[in-house]
């Protein structure tokens, strides 16, 4: 299974200006946090609903020069005979296994780091559970560093962990993997630029087209309040919903710390995901 490289931009030319630090992040997400305090307070008076984050999020820099500007382009599936695929299923059952859901048992050896068990229900904007959806995950190892060709950064790589797996929901719309808990890792948005430790989640309804992107942090990270990614949801309460919670009943005896993670697909309360990224 494919899976994106680590948001990251290009090295830095010998004439561009210097980089910006962590304050200065900082400050410019402290004043959209502000402009963003103040569209609640207008919503709790009956104003609109908040939109996406927006795509071109100033504190998110190497986001800047390569999110899309121009709007969708609808394919003719007349014209294109072709574009059927694009509406065919995206896996069947037989395609997904256990051992797909498990990421420490993928190689010989058991992987470093603190293993965990992440799980969590898919819902519709009801309520209702979500069966038989398609979830991807990709992370980082428990070093940092993921297991992808333009990771490069100095950090280890783990022979027994490649940081990928895939599930399908069950009848109550539940998901559930084995994992180690990835560690945070330095990004070039600015100068000493860290991504809090997360989990990239993927859902898949009936076709490729169908694709919701988001992430999943861990509660208590120092790391959250400066990463401009998580920043860029305005809505505190959707922020919020990006954190898992840890669940002790949820923790397997002598193997595990459980984290829940619910995701709601649609509606006011939908999971933030990343649109047109």
């Amino acid at each position: 299974m494919k899976h994106p490289a680590p948001p990251g931009a290009a090295p830095v030319s010998p004439t561009a200006p210097p980089p910006a630090t962590q304050a200065d992040i900082s400050r410019e997400i402290a004043v959209l946090r502000t402009a963003a305090d103040a569209a609640d307070a207008d919503r709790a008076a009956g104003g609109p609903a908040p939109g996406h984050p927006a795509r071109d999020y100033p504190p998110y820099r190497s986001s800047t020069p390569r999110h899309p500007r121009q709007p969708l382009v609808a394919i003719d599936a007349l014209a294109d005979p072709e574009a059927v695929e694009l509406s065919g299923p995206a896996f069947g059952v037989t395609d997904v296994t256990a051992l797909d859901a498990d990421l420490t048992r993928q190689h010989t050896g058991e992987p470093l780091g603190e293993r965990i068990t992440v799980t969590g229900r898919v819902l519709d904007r009801t309520g209702r559970p979500v069966r038989g959806q398609l979830v991807e995950i990709w992370q980082a190892n428990a070093s940092g560093r993921y297991s992808h060709q333009r990771d490069q950064h100095a950090a280890p790589l783990d022979p027994n962990f490649t940081g990928v797996g895939r599930c399908l929901t069950d009848d109550d719309g539940r998901y559930t993997f084995t994992t180690v808990k990835p560690a945070a890792y330095p990004w070039r948005n600015h100068d000493n630029a860290w991504r809090p430790a997360h989990i990239h989640f993927s859902f898949f309804g009936t076709a490729f087209t169908q694709r919701l992107v988001t992430q999943m942090y861990f509660p208590g990270d120092p790391l959250l309040p400066y990463d401009p990614i998580l920043a860029s949801v305005a809505d505190a309460a959707a922020r919020a919903r990006l954190v898992a919670v840890y669940d002790h009943q949820l923790s397997r005896p002598e193997h595990s710390l459980g984290y829940r993670f619910d995701v709601v697909l649609d509606g006011p309360s939908a999971t933030w995901t990343e649109e047109g990224r």
